[in-house]
């Protein structure tokens, strides 16, 4: 067995800290390539959806009902703790003091559901994304380390949720520093010094595993826009104010239409499953099939230019992501809102007239998504990663600081902290 060795002041890891250090990377690997498998299979599903629409734009109005039901029944009766976006779940667990508390919502029977259960809304055409659901996914994933290595570190279980996370984030974004800012801005409440090293280690990993087989691609395109940063402040301002409301307005949406729908789920599942797969049809018809899915396809298309989508479109966009939230399937809203928020700033450019239209655009992402998750940095890193605009980074920070604090006055608890006090006891809720 190695023993410590003194060297230059400093103790040598010995080879236990080296087998912990190899296992929680290896976790991290498999985080990137899970992550990874669920970005290429979204794709496919979103895109066989669509394929089913070009064929016929009435066979929703089957697929959509039949689908969530199937989703609902297999939800219910195999993985049960898969519902939802999973980072409720996850901040939920980072609440609780014992294993066993913590092992009832982030377990792998729920990673494997929600993987499979989320391609399968969106085959079913919801408005879902996968990225919140690759948080829940990396964070059991992490959390299932425990069992195979003793770690020296106080609170390991803690950590490898944290881990977990946000490698979850920085895999599905392809985006390794809005991973870490995630980790920090919306999992953590507090980040030890001694911890950072490991935390980095696995968002690392998973970002790197991603990248080396799906490319350094940008989700939504690469933009050429500039534009000055005192040019920017009247967009800025308007996409703050409008993303802040909206956002701010979703997110009370879902929180209370979460808590009225409740009863009527538990107890009649099947049909709201039903009512909410009729309603998505309904929306995604009128708008021209362009509602379904994540919607990166529709914002990839705004953010590079290629040409307009109707007005309506952000507004339609926000109210599937609602309908297709409160059926109860897993699923998550960060790209439906990223989409939603393209959309929007699309609305607002052509209503401002005079400035950069792909400019205004990552504003109202950027807006929107703060004011819906009121996690400011986390938004522009994002969309500054995704878009590869690094020059914008002082109108999109504006723009996020303005929509969170908008959204802070109408909205006055963050979105998921406040869905995740349904998992935990009064004593330990965020909001009492």
């Amino acid at each position: 067995m190695l023993k410590k060795i003194k060297h230059s002041g400093k103790w040598l890891i010995t080879h236990k800290d080296w087998r912990a250090h190899f296992v929680f990377t290896l976790g991290a690997i498999v985080v990137g390539l899970v992550a990874t498998f669920m970005a290429i299979s979204s794709e496919w599903a979103n895109h066989r959806f669509h394929k089913l629409t070009d064929y016929s734009p009435y066979l929703p109005f089957i697929v959509s009902p039949v689908g969530l039901m199937l989703v609902v029944w297999l939800t219910r009766r195999f993985f049960p703790g898969s519902e939802g976006s999973g980072i409720p779940q996850v901040l939920a667990s980072m609440e609780m003091s014992h294993e066993k508390e913590r092992g009832v919502l982030i377990t792998l029977q729920i990673a494997i559901g929600k993987v499979f259960l989320c391609i399968l809304g969106l085959l079913s055409g919801a408005s879902i994304g996968r990225e919140g659901p690759t948080v829940h996914v990396g964070a059991a994933i992490m959390f299932s380390l425990r069992k195979f290595v003793r770690f020296r570190i106080y609170d390991m279980e803690r950590i490898l949720i944290l881990a977990g996370g946000g490698a979850g984030i920085s895999a599905a974004f392809n985006t390794p520093l809005a991973g870490i800012v995630f980790m920090i801005e919306e999992l953590s409440r507090s980040f030890e010094q001694r911890t950072r090293g490991l935390l980095l280690t696995a968002i690392m990993s998973a970002s790197i595993t991603a990248i080396s087989i799906t490319g350094d691609y940008t989700n939504f395109g690469s933009s050429s826009v500039a534009i000055k940063t005192l040019d920017s402040l009247l967009p800025v301002l308007v996409c703050g104010i409008v993303g802040g409301l909206l956002g701010g307005g979703f997110s009370l949406m879902l929180i209370h239409g979460s808590r009225l729908i409740a009863p009527f789920r538990e107890n009649r599942p099947f049909v709201i499953a039903a009512l909410c797969g009729l309603s998505i049809a309904f929306i995604g018809y009128y708008s021209g099939n362009i509602t379904y899915g994540t919607g990166y396809e529709e914002a990839s298309f705004l953010v590079t230019g290629k040409g307009q989508l109707d007005n309506q479109y952000g507004y339609l966009k926000l109210i599937a992501t609602v309908i297709s939230y409160l059926s109860g399937i897993p699923g998550g809203i960060f790209a439906p809102s990223l989409a939603t928020g393209a959309g929007l700033g699309s609305h607002i450019a052509q209503w401002l007239g005079d400035f950069p239209y792909e400019a205004v655009i990552l504003f109202g992402m950027v807006g929107y998504f703060s004011g819906v998750v009121q996690a400011p940095i986390t938004s522009f890193v994002i969309v500054m990663e995704m878009t590869n605009k690094h020059e914008l980074i002082l109108p999109l920070m504006l723009t996020a600081f303005i929509a969170t604090a908008i959204s802070k006055s109408i909205c006055t608890t963050p979105i998921y902290s406040t869905l995740a006090d349904n998992f935990l006891p009064d004593d330990k809720k965020f909001h009492h």
